[in-house]
């Protein structure tokens, strides 16, 4: 168990959705009678870790945002926070923001995450400085060079698919992310890859999808009601 450590939820939901291809933010599509983001509300707000929660979202949709969190009930203290031009920015302004001793960060539109995954990125805290849910590959990924020519094969019993949540000590991270802040990197953990620290990935399961395009509805919408 975490003792005596504050943990700040960060939901991250100031994308573009392009390729949701709707036209509008895939986070307040309506599975089940409940927007994406609602169940990722609910799923901080039930876990007894975390203390507060941080969203980060694109200015035209504050109003939303605030009805969603009226209509959840959400007894904890919610920050909103607007993003930045791509994910690595939109973090970076959260995590400026926070003051606590870790922070827990989770993509708006993977709905179905379930709390023990939460519990144990958290717990993970105590021996690590970094840690991520993620699944093992299926099938088999190859290397290429920018012209697509094969360069390698990796092991897939040593092959991820990293999901969120991800979970850091904060202050660590603020400082990678000013250090850093010039390299392109597409989620927290590289970050600390690059300055050397040891990401701990933890086995989730397949549930634990990111709604991308329009077709990942029907697919969320039979995880979501089989919980």
């Amino acid at each position: 168990m975490i003792l005596n450590k504050i943990v700040t939820g960060i939901i991250l939901v100031a994308g573009n959705s392009t390729r949701f291809g709707m036209n509008r933010n895939k986070n307040f599509e309506l599975v089940n009678n409940k927007t994406i983001l609602s169940y990722s509300i609910n799923a901080f707000e039930d876990n007894s870790y975390i203390d507060n929660i941080i969203i980060v979202i694109k200015e035209e949709d504050r109003e939303t945002i605030k009805k969603i969190i009226n209509e959840e009930q959400i007894n904890k203290k919610v920050d909103i926070v607007i993003g930045g031009n791509s994910r690595q920015e939109s973090v970076y302004n959260a995590i400026k923001v926070a003051t606590s001793d870790i922070v827990i960060i989770h993509d708006g539109a993977r709905p179905a995450i379930k709390q023990e995954y939460i519990s144990k990125c958290i717990e993970e805290m105590n021996s690590f400085k970094g840690v991520t849910i993620g699944v093992k590959s299926k099938d088999t990924i190859k290397i290429t060079d920018d012209n697509g020519i094969v360069i390698d094969t990796t092991k897939r019993s040593n092959t991820w698919i990293i999901q969120t949540p991800q979970c850091f000590d904060r202050k660590i991270l603020l400082d990678l992310h000013e250090k850093y802040k010039n390299d392109q990197v597409t989620d927290d953990c590289m970050i600390l890859e690059k300055a050397g620290c040891k990401i701990k990935i933890l086995e989730g399961d397949y549930t634990n999808i990111k709604v991308t395009t329009y077709s990942d509805i029907n697919i969320i919408k039979e995880f979501l009601r089989n919980e």
